[in-house]
Order: C-alpha cells, then structure tokens, then sequence
C-alpha cells in the first residue's frame, strides 16, 4: 500500500496534464517479491475530476494545452532538479523500514523482550510519521507568488527588467503575456529574454518604445491550480495636443459638399504614435458612410459632409484622444434649404427614421421642416422604395398631419428605404432624404441575424414523419392592445398565441361600433402575418372595440378578447407657446436668444427660432432643424440690423403658436457679457472608502468666471511608491454636486484625485491632487462629514446655509445635524453651535448676525452611533445686504390670483430663476405655476391649500448669490384666500345697512351709504324683486359723491308690504341692502304716516289762514310717558303757539279734573312742557288721558290711553326686572360683567336682606336674581343690589384686540372722540409682535363712554376701525374691528 501512494504520488507530479491515471501495480506473496513484474497485477483508476483543487485563482491569461505543454518538454531534467532532496528522503524513510520489517526467529530472555518491545513502540511511531510525510495531499500545495511583479515607468531605448519569486509543490511552471498575448521569449530572442533560477523568474525587455507600454502578465501553473500577477508598465512621455487652423461656424446648402478640418500637433513626436480622431455631431459619434467621409494625414483631420441635408446641421466636435488625455473643439453647422422649385410650397421634412418593422408593418417618423411655405402644412405623403429597385409608391392616398405613419403591405423579406413630402396650398414639397433601409421581417429572425453564426450543433437530431394533412386550429391572441391612436388611423398589436401547430399563423383584425353587438373583420381579402396592424378610415370622434383571430391551413382560431371601447382622435396635443424670447448681443454677426420652456408638452421634437427685421414681416428661419434646449445661438445676421426673434414648439402632432416677439436688437459686438473660466477647486478630500470605491468631496471655486458652476469632472490616477501613473477620466458627464463616489476601484490600491469646475465658458484647470489616499474598508461607526455647504439670503443680520447628506452614513442612518458658527477672526476656540437640538432638514436660518462682520461655518451629522467629523469650514461670508436686494412679495391681483414675486435688475445672459420648496427642487408642478418676464418672476398658486405651507425661496443663477425667501403660514394662508375671495366676488361697503325714517307729510325715505365707490356704480331699486323706476310715486337719488342712495314714498299703502332692495354694481363689485316691512311693524308704519300727513295738513289750517299766517294752539309732541329713575311714571307732552288766555283742560275717562281734584296737584307746566305725575302706577291709575287747548284761535287735542294694552306696555317699562312665579316672585338684574370675586347683596327699604327659605338670592349667567316665596304686605317697599368688590365697590374693566397686518409694518394709534389716547395707568396701549393691537381700560366709568377708532397707516395707506364703548350696555361696534390691513401698495384695504 505505501509503495502504491508514492507511485501515484509522484505520477501524479510528473503527468499533471492527463484526466485520467491507469497504474498498474504487481504485487508477490513472498517477502523479497514485493515489485517482481511475475506478481498479481493490479489496477488503480484515479480520475482528475475527483480532486479538490482549493483556493484555486481564475487565470489572467489563458492559452491552449499544447502551448503549456510545449513549455514544460524538458521533464527529466526538471523531475532531477525538483525531486533530489524528496528521492533521498523516500530512500532513507524506506531502507529503516526494510530493515525494521526483517524477521528473525530468535530465543530473548525477558530483559530482552520488553527493551525490543519499547523499541518497536518508537520504530510505530517513526513510521505513522512517515507515512505522514508521504501522504501527497500535504505535500502538494498551488502557485504562491512570494514577490509579485512591479509596475515601472520606462524611457526611450532603456532595458526593463521584470521580477517575482513563486511557490508551490510540484514546482509551478512560469508563462508571461504582454496585453493577454503570450511572450515566446526563445522566437524573439532580440526583444526578450526569460530566466527561471531557483524559484525566481525574470522578464527582460531591450530597447523599449512607446509601443512596450502594456500591461503585463506572469502566470504560475501547476497541477494544484494558475495563478497570475500583472504589472503595469508605462513610456515616460506626456503627449501636449494643440489645435490650430480651426474650422468657424459655418454655412451650407441642401444638396452642396462641405469640408471641416483642424490642424492638430502632437508633442513630443513618436515614431510610429498616431493619435485617434473622433468627430461627433451633437455629442453623437459620427461612422463613416456614403453621406459622412473622414481623413487624417498625420497632421490635419478633416471631416467631409457629402450632399448636405438638414438632417446635417448641428453642433460638430473634433476630438484627440492620446494616451495623456483628450482636448476638444466645436463650432455649429446651419444647412440652409436648397431653392424652391414651386413659390410657396414647404421645404423638405427631415430625419425619416423606421421603428417596430415586423413582417408586412413598419411605422415612419418624421420631423417636421421649419417653414412651412405660403400656409399652413395640410399633411404629408410617405413614398416607399424597395432596395434595389428606383421605383417610389406611395403609401397614403390622403395625407396624414401627424408625424408618424404606419406603413402596412410590405413583402416578408425584403429591404425598404422611405421618404417623405409636405403638402400645403401652394403644393407638394421636395421629398426628404430617405431612411436607412429596414428589412421585413419578425424581429425575432433580426435578432438572430444580428448576433451572427451560433456555435456548432453537438446534440442529436431526430426526424420522425408527419402527416401533413393534419393539422391543429392555432389558439387566440393575447394581450390585444392599441398602441397608437389618432383621427386618422389606430395602430393595435397583440402576442401570438402559445398554440400555433406546426406551421406559422396569420391573423384576421375585427372591429366592433360602440353600442352595437356586431363584429366586421377588416382584412377580408388577406390575413396578415405580422402581430401589428393599422386600420384607416375609421369615424372620427367614435368608438370602436378590435378583437384578433388567428389562421392557418387548419382553419380560423377563437378570437381574442376585446380591446374595449377606443375613441377614434389625437391623443397627443399641440404644444403650447413657449416663453418671451429675450435676445442678447452677442457678436457682430450673431445673437442669443433664449425662451421659456412650453408647458405640459408631451414628446417634444424641439423647437424653431425665427427672425425678422424690424420693419418688415418677412420671417426666416434661424436653424432648419429643431433644437430641444431653451438657448440658442443665431448666426448669419447682419451687422448693425435690428431683429426682433420669435420661437415655436413641435412635436409629433404639429407646431404650437409662435411665441410673443422679443424686443429688437441690433446686431453688433460687445452685447454679451463676456464670462471667465472659473477657479480651481479646492480641498479634494475623502469621505469614506470600501473595497471598492470611495467618496470624495472638495470646494466650490473661489471665483466661478461670472456664471455658475455647471458641474464638476474628476481625474484619478494610481500612486505605487514613487511611480506615479497617468491621469484618467473618471465621469464623463458633468457632476452636480461637490462630491462624487469613484467606484471600481481596486483593495489596498493607493490613488490620487483631482477636480476640474466647469462654467458656460468653459472647464477650469485641475485642482491640486489629493493626498495618497488607499482604498480599504473603514470601520467607523460615526457618520462622515456633510458635504455641498453653501449660502443663500445672504443679509445684515442673517443668511441662510444649506448642505447635503454625508456619503458615508456610518453603522445606522443620519438622523439629524448640529450647524456650528465662528467669527472669521476668531481662533478654533471661537466655534460654538448655532442650536441646541438636533435639526432634522439639511438647511437652517442663522439669525442675529452682525452686519458687516465675516463668519465661517461647518455642519456635523448625527446617527445612533454619535456625532460624526464636522465638515469642510465654509466662508468667510460677509454678513452684508447687498444694495439693491429685493424680498419676494405676494400678489393678488383684481382675479383673486396668489402669487409669489421676486425682481432682479442684475439679470446676465444665461440667468435664470430658480424656485424651491423647503430648499428642494420642485417635483410636484401641479401646485405652482412659474411665468418669467425679463428680471422679474411670478411663482402662480394653481389652487391654494394646506399643500402649499412652506418656505419658497427663489435663486437668480449667474448671480452673485441674489436668492430670497417667502414663508407660507397657516394663519397667512388664510389671510390670503380671503383677500383673494374679496378680489374675485368684490363687495360694495355699506357704512349703514338701509334704514327707514318717516319724515314731514307722512313721506316715508329709504337710504345707505356706501363707504366708497367710482363714477360707474349703478343703483337697482328694487321691491319684491321688481325693479321700480322714478315715478309719481317713487323718487330716487344717488349722491355718488357722499355714497348717500335715497328713495322716497309720498306714502305708505297696502300694497306697498314686503321687501325693499338696493342692488349695487360698481365693476365687479356688488353689494346689495334690503329692509324687510311687513306684518304688525308695516301697519305701524303705515299709521305713523298717515297720521303725520294728517298732522301737517291740520298744521296748515284752510287756505284763508295760510294767507293771513293764522294759526291757533297745536302740540308739538302729542302725550305720552317715561319713567323716572325712583320708578314713578310721567305723562307728558309739549305745546306750540299758545297765548295765557289759551285754555288748558286734562281729563280722565272724559272726566275733567278740576282745580280742586287731588289729581289737579300731579299736573305741571314748564314752559311749552305739560307733565302729569301718576306716580307709583297701580291698576286704579288706568284710563284714557286728553289734553285739550282752546282759545279764539282755534282748539287741539291728545289723547293716551292707559287701558288694556297700553298698561301692559308701561307696565313692562316699569316692572321688567320683576317675574311672578307660582311660588311667588323674582327680582332678577342682567349684569355685562361679573365673577366670583364680586360679592352681591341685596337691601329692602335700605336694610340688608338675610337670606333664608322664603328669600334667596344668587347668580345664574349674566343674570342677579332674588326669589321670595309666598310675598306679604310687609315685602313690599324699595328694593336695592349692591355689589362689592371688597374695595371701592365694582370696577369693569374693558380690553379690545384688533389684528393688524401690512408691509411694510404700519403704525398704530388710538384714538376718542377724535382725539389720540396715550397709555397711561388708566388707558394702556400694546402693539405686540407687528400684528396685534389692543387699548385696556382699567375701571369702566360713565367717563368712558364715547366714540374711540383703531387707526392703522403705513406709506401706502391709511385704515380706520371705529366702535362705541357704552358703561350701560354691551359693546356696540360699527365694524367688528377683527383685522386691519394697511395694503401692500396703493389704497388700504377695508376690515376682513
């Protein structure tokens, strides 16, 4: 057995290469036989799949079997070399274990027999380790590269040399490769040479070139696995490209050849080197072709453009790349129309592209031409062509106006090229360049024949007989949709179905009308084969459901389910207008002309700039084909000319309506503001690192050339000690943001970074490299440092910072940021964090700065874990207002339309408004609507809500950092929609709602007044909703100057009950005042009027006595009562033209009371008043009261009735505090203010009432009440409340709040009858925090009754709210004084 392993042993070292060992081994029963060929044989398979090869590496380089096998030919002597010391090993091991196994048969005493016994445990022993060092699987181990390869930089005409060290058991055999290509060192003897010396190799390259730049490669095999190293090594030279002899902007015509060509040098000079040339059209490589030639001659590339069409026109680049870098130029190319054959008719459409091609369909697309001719394009014709053939066939026999066509019919197989011609009024186009050809077919078989010939078939093919009579129906079409839906076609396309039989299926197409159960196939002479289809001459504005059925020899299949109900028409919508263009000099034969974007457009193509001289309305097109950006440079103008510029949007559907004209401009140099490449970044640092990537951060530029920073590009290159690599791009697109993650990257590889800044004018040189930085994973648990800090609202005394996330989160996600602050001046212990608790958003407001003082700044980010590294210091800012600084100011305009505004005088070319929501761009564009006119920007609430609150902030880009901010609140929210309701439904202000009074001769006037209005507003007078007019009995007036409306009645009739109306228009605005006369009240009314028409025509006498002026005793008031304050009641009435002979009679009941009645002492005369004390009133005192007056002249009488009714009435006068119950009685007071601290007792007859079961007293509400159960005679007298505070008795105090606004902040002041109050202890006065206004009266006394008026004024107006303070009642205002608005410009605003 142990021969047996080491024979498998070591063939298995020498014979690595074969999969499968046969060993034969003879084995004899006799001890000196053991390897005699006579013995048994036997047979050990061992088979190559079964050993584990572990920790086996994939080769860099892989080469065939026979070509490793030719390396290691020479065996016996590498067997010699390699096994010396394992052949003298196996010898001794195996000539004491001969030794030890010889048996002799021998008589040993005791002694004897256990020393020999000990000797064979220790021979055991020696043995089992032997047979452990024999064992192959620990003898055997792979290729380990004990020094690898280094990579070296190389001059010209030097010897490189190449090392490493290997090992491994069996030894490893050692191949290089230069680029993936094996090195055969011995056919090349005079380039290479290749040594192999005790495990150390060696690659030595003479006379090295440019060419020997390579990566290079050393490959270790043996039979345990390969393993490789690469080494990099570069010639030490850095090529410089400079481009002269550039090609300008230039022209050309439909159908002419145009050349481009630059002269490039390359230094130093290499033999042999060529540097690679790439020409591009709008970023887009050009491949040569029969329309696109290209040549380099060593020194000049040159690009040549065979028959020019539009579909050329662009912006054309040359581009070197050399093994050092690239560099770059661009000028524009303008392919003008080739002359009209036709006055009037369009020009070509261009860029006809094929897309979906299928066996009989393919759909054409089209762009449509900048001039449209004499009128309007009415559509267009699609011709088609197959390849190999000159004959054209049109496709559409109507024309189509959308863009894009579906062309059915085609033949499976062959190849199609398309075009397309314009048709309008004048006639039909020139036809377009044609397509690049597309060959019928399923798009499957394309594929196929796009990824070229498969490998070779190793399977086994069966053939079995068919009948081919039989065959099976095909299943039904899935997933049956319209793909392309307008007025004049529907596109629909459907998935074959899974069962098909053995043969292909074509399909039948059906539609069914809408609100009919009827289906019609469409294509009844021929099934189609392709899974697409496009019906025509469908009714526009109807609605159709398509279903599909497969065929084949079978027969027809089920047909599929239905599409649902398609309205035919075009779902894809002209474009709106774009924007105001606005056109900037720029040289003395070109302009700038940029617009805004056009709203809610779908699948935009582009857009077309048009100029004009002024004077004249003839318009030419700036480019023939579209461009997609809102900029654009137009050239070929004429020097010293004024243009005006209009744009139009196109897509698919058709053009938009041009946009409004700019205003003219004349072109000449100097116009453009000229901007400078920006600075160099500064501070390239590493934010976090993995195995393979890591992030990196660094500073904006100092100085950004006078436009903003566009993006950023970051260079790399490897650092291996001293050896420094070449610098590599590593993002071909510019970065947004000042931080980037390289990934990629290789672990414990060391690499330096650098970062260029790009402007409009350009990019930057490179920043300083980085420090040597390694890439390896970090283990810190904190966060990294927030990166992208900048500033905003830069003012005196605030500013506004803002940042982005750290790259690097740490073991848990950020969870907030702590924003610290120094002075610029000050030293590290100067910083100091700017708040206390965490702040959750990435931007903070830091207020309370010093003006004029410079302060830097540094964010930390927060996880679980702690608070991260603080990030790059930002600044020194200047805490300064820059002059001119304008705020955003909300609007709303004579609609009721909110908007935000916000003004730049400081606009440059290319400057833009950009507005944010919380400091993040705006995705959802639903809620603002942005209109930009010039400098000034107007951010459009759609539709106001909660949605909106927040903070906008609007930035000017190409600005030094002009930026403000507007903050949306809850309560300003509200504020605004109820100014914009008043806007949009504006009311007419009425100082006093209508009222009625009745004048002399029983008239009756209505009137109001209006606070303001112009010199339209008209009157409606209305009564029960039926306009009256002037009249005989209706008289109006509207004095517009005093805002007084008046409407008179010489008197009130039956059916002159119900509603009176005033309708007011004034503009917009309305307002409407009604009063209400019906029932008891008009009947009172009603009587009032006539008794005083009765009155003054009694006044008046007969016409005898008007002609002499006589008239006789009259009462100027008739009789009637009040009620004095010791509860008594006073009949009175007053007297006119009385004389002292005039008689003067009272009675009662018809009775008249005489000198010497007792009721004679209650009548009193002062003057022209005649009093009759009734006193205490009681129910003996009712009755009908006369005064009658008698003399020569003439006689009058009043009468006052104290009978039914009338009692009543004076007696609730008298007694209203007074409620008889079932128990008894309740004297009850309503108070305006009380609490519990006033204590309320009650007297009778001036004595204090204590209380007990029959009297109680107490407070409910607003209500004083005292009860008396079951009164007596002794309860009756003078009853007195009395509160009390414990001090002076009941002090009301009285406090009145109104809420103010206006910007800018208005004054307030209070004022009383007319004159202003001043806080003192008795009136205190507060305006807190801008908005509320409040007047405290400490102690309510009858003094403070009076007229006072909340007066609000800032430079745009003045706002008056006035009320009345009354000790006795309740607050009465004319206006409820709720909020004050002194307007943002122009008049104030009324109360809201």
């Amino acid at each position: 057995m142990l021969l047996k392993q080491k024979l498998i042993m070591y063939l298995l070292g020498s014979v690595f290469s074969c999969r499968v060992i046969q060993v034969h081994i003879y084995s004899s029963s006799g001890n000196d036989k053991t390897c005699h060929p006579g013995g048994k044989k036997q047979s050990v398979c061992v088979n190559m799949k079964s050993i584990n090869f572990s920790h086996m590496l994939v080769p860099c380089c892989v080469t065939s079997h026979e070509v490793v096998r030719g390396l290691m030919e020479s065996h016996d002597e590498d067997v010699t070399e390699e096994g010396i010391n394992y052949v003298a090993m196996r010898n001794l091991f195996v000539r004491e274990a001969r030794e030890a196994m010889h048996v002799k048969v021998e008589k040993k005493t005791r002694t004897v027999h256990v020393r020999e016994s000990a000797e064979r445990l220790q021979l055991s022993k020696k043995w089992s380790e032997f047979r452990k060092k024999m064992n192959p699987d620990s003898l055997t181990h792979p290729p380990e590269f004990i020094v690898k390869p280094r990579g070296q930089t190389v001059w010209e005409g030097k010897t490189l040399k190449l090392h490493c060290t290997v090992a491994g058991w069996p030894k490893p055999r050692i191949a290089w490769y230069k680029n993936n290509v094996l090195i055969d060192a011995k056919r090349h003897p005079e380039k290479y040479t290749a040594e192999s010396n005790y495990n150390m190799h060696s690659l030595e390259i003479k006379n090295c070139d440019f060419f020997d730049t390579a990566q290079y490669c050393v490959s270790a095999l043996n039979v345990k696995g390969e393993y490789s190293s690469v080494a990099t090594v570069v010639h030490g030279v850095t090529f410089e490209t400079t481009i002269i002899d550039k090609f300008e902007v230039a022209f050309g015509s439909e159908g002419e050849t145009l050349s481009l060509g630059c002269t490039v040098i390359i230094y130093p000079t290499v033999k042999k080197y060529q540097p690679e040339v790439v020409w591009y059209r709008d970023s887009v490589p050009l491949k040569p072709s029969k329309w696109v030639h290209t040549h380099w001659s060593g020194e000049r590339a040159t690009l040549t453009l065979i028959h020019l069409n539009k579909e050329d026109e662009g912006m054309y680049t040359m581009r070197v790349n050399t093994k050092s870098g690239f560099d770059t130029y661009s000028a524009y190319v303008f392919v003008r129309d080739a002359d009209l054959e036709v006055e009037g008719v369009p020009v070509a459409p261009l860029d006809v592209r094929c897309h979906d091609a299928n066996k009989d369909y393919v759909v054409v697309t089209w762009k449509q031409p900048a001039v449209e001719g004499s009128s309007a394009i009415l559509g267009y014709y699609i011709d088609r062509c197959e390849v190999g053939t000159h004959h054209w066939a049109q496709c559409n026999e109507s024309p189509v106006k959308y863009a894009r066509f579906p062309v059915t019919g085609l033949v499976e197989g062959r190849s199609y090229v398309f075009r397309v011609r314009a048709l309008n009024k004048a006639g039909v186009s020139r036809p377009s360049r044609v397509s690049e050809p597309v060959v019928a077919m399923d798009p499957s078989d394309r594929a196929r024949l796009r990824a070229g010939p498969s490998a070779p078939w190793t399977g086994i093919i069966k053939f079995t007989e068919e009948d081919s009579t039989v065959g099976v129906v095909p299943g039904e079409p899935t997933d049956v949709v319209v793909t392309e839906a307008t007025k004049s076609y529907v596109v629909l396309a459907w998935k074959p179905p899974g069962q098909r039989g053995h043969e292909g299926v074509m399909y039948y197409i059906e539609k069914c009308i809408s609100g009919t159960d009827t289906w019609q196939r469409v294509n009844t002479g021929m099934p189609v084969k392709s899974p697409r289809f496009a019906l025509f001459d469908l009714a526009e504005g109807k609605s159709y459901s398509f279903r599909v059925r497969c065929c084949n020899s079978a027969g027809v299949g089920e047909a599929s389910v239905s599409t649902g109900e398609i309205t035919v028409g075009d779902k894809l919508d002209l474009p709106s207008a774009p924007g105001n263009p606005v056109a900037i000099r720029n040289t003395d034969t070109s302009v700038v002309v940029s617009w805004g974007a056009s709203k809610d457009v779908k699948h935009l193509v582009g857009y077309y700039i048009e100029c004009s001289e002024v004077g004249t309305d003839a318009w030419v097109p700036c480019n023939n084909k579209p461009v997609k950006k809102t900029r654009f440079v137009c050239h070929g103008l004429t020097t010293g000319t004024n243009y005006v510029f209009r744009v139009k949007a196109v897509n698919a559907a058709g053009y938009s309506q041009s946009s409004p004209n700019s205003d003219a401009v004349v072109v000449q140099a100097g116009g453009l503001l000229v901007h400078a490449l920006p600075g160099k970044p500064t501070g390239v640092t590493l934010l976090e690192a993995a195995k393979d990537y890591m992030v990196l951060a660094w500073t904006a530029p100092a100085k950004n050339g006078g436009a903003d920073i566009r993006g950023y590009f970051v260079d790399y290159r490897t650092v291996k000690g001293d050896v420094v690599g070449k610098w590599h791009e590593m993002n071909h697109q510019a970065l947004t943001t000042a931080s980037y993650k390289a990934e990629n990257l290789k672990e414990n590889v060391f690499y330096q970074f650098q970062v260029r800044a790009m402007n409009m004018a350009g990019v930057s040189k490179a920043s300083l490299a980085s420090a040597v930085l390694e890439c390896k994973e970090w283990t810190i648990t904190v966060p990294g440092a927030p990166v992208g800090l900048h500033v905003l609202e830069v003012r005196d005394t605030s500013v506004v910072v803002l940042w982005e996330s750290p790259a690097f989160n740490g073991r848990t996600a950020v969870n907030g940021y702590y924003l610290d602050i120094k002075e610029a001046s000050a030293g590290e212990k100067g910083w100091k964090a700017v708040h206390e608790k965490v702040n959750k958003l990435k931007y903070m407001k830091v207020t309370g700065l010093k003006a004029g003082a410079s302060y830097v700044f540094r964010v930390r980010a927060q996880n679980l874990a702690g608070v991260g590294k603080p990030s790059a210091v930002l600044g020194p800012i200047l805490a300064q207002t820059r002059p001119g600084t304008k705020e955003i100011y909300v609007d709303v305009d004579d609609d009721g339309v909110i908007s935000m505004i916000f003004e730049c005088s400081e606009m440059s070319e290319g400057s833009e408004f950009i507005w944010s929501k919380n400091y993040k761009a705006m995705t959802d564009t639903s809620r603002l609507t942005i209109v930009t006119e010039g400098g000034k920007s107007r951010a459009i609430f759609n539709s106001p809500s909660m949605e909106d609150l927040g903070t906008f902030s609007c930035m000017v880009t190409n600005t030094d950092g002009i930026s403000s901010s507007y903050t949306l609140t809850e309560e300003g929210l509200k504020r605004l929609l109820d100014i914009s309701h008043d806007h949009k439904f504006p009311v007419i202000p009425f100082k006093n709602e209508m009222a009625m009074e009745l004048l002399e001769k029983g008239r009756v006037r209505f009137w109001t007044q209006v606070e303001k209005c112009t010199s339209a507003c008209q009157v409606e007078y209305v009564f029960n909703d039926v306009i009256v007019t002037q009249g005989k009995k209706y008289t109006m007036n509207f004095n517009q100057s005093t805002g007084i409306i008046e409407m008179f009645m010489d008197s009130l009739e039956v059916t002159d009950e119900g509603t009176f109306t005033f309708n007011l228009v004034d503009g917009k605005a309305k307002g409407t005042t009604s009063l209400v006369l019906i029932g008891d009240e008009f009947r009172e009314l009603q009587k009032k009027s006539e008794f005083e028409r009765a009155e003054w025509v009694r006044k008046q006498g007969n016409k005898w006595i008007l002609l002499f002026h006589y008239i006789g005793p009259h009462f100027v008031e008739y009789l009637g009562f009040t009620v004095t304050e010791e509860c008594n009641v006073l009949l009175k009435c007053k007297i006119g033209n009385v004389k002292p002979e005039t008689e003067i009679t009272w009675s009662k009941d018809s009775i008249e009371i005489a000198e010497d009645d007792e009721d004679s002492q209650k009548i009193e005369r002062k003057d022209s008043e005649l009093t009759f004390n009734i006193g205490k009133i009681s129910k003996s005192d009712a009755g009908i009261y006369e005064v009658f007056l008698r003399d020569d002249r003439g006689k009058d009488k009043s009468t006052f009735s104290l009978t039914d009714a009338g009692t009543v009435s004076l007696m609730n006068v008298v007694i209203k505090s007074i409620v008889s119950t079932e128990h008894g009685i309740i004297l009850y007071s309503m108070v305006t203010y009380y609490n519990e601290e006033l204590r309320v007792g009650w007297l009778h007859k001036d004595a204090k009432i204590a209380a007990s079961e029959r009297v109680k007293s107490g407070v409910t509400g607003e209500q004083l009440w005292l009860k008396i159960n079951e009164p007596t005679e002794k309860d009756k007298g003078k009853y007195t409340m009395d509160i009390f505070d414990g001090k002076d008795g009941v002090k009301r105090s009285l406090n009145l709040t109104g809420n103010v606004w206006g910007e800018p902040a208005p004054e307030v002041c209070w004022i009383k009858n007319d004159r202003e109050l001043v806080s003192d202890e008795r009136y205190k006065l507060k305006f807190e925090h801008g908005k509320f206004a409040s007047i405290t009266i400490a102690t309510v006394t009858t003094a403070d009754s009076g007229k006072y008026a909340l007066v609000v004024k800032n430079k745009y107006g003045t706002e008056a709210g006035e009320f009345t303070v009354s000790q006795e009642k309740k607050l009465t205002t004319g206006l409820s004084p709720k909020h004050f608005t002194p307007a943002h410009a122009g008049a104030p605003k009324q109360f809201k």
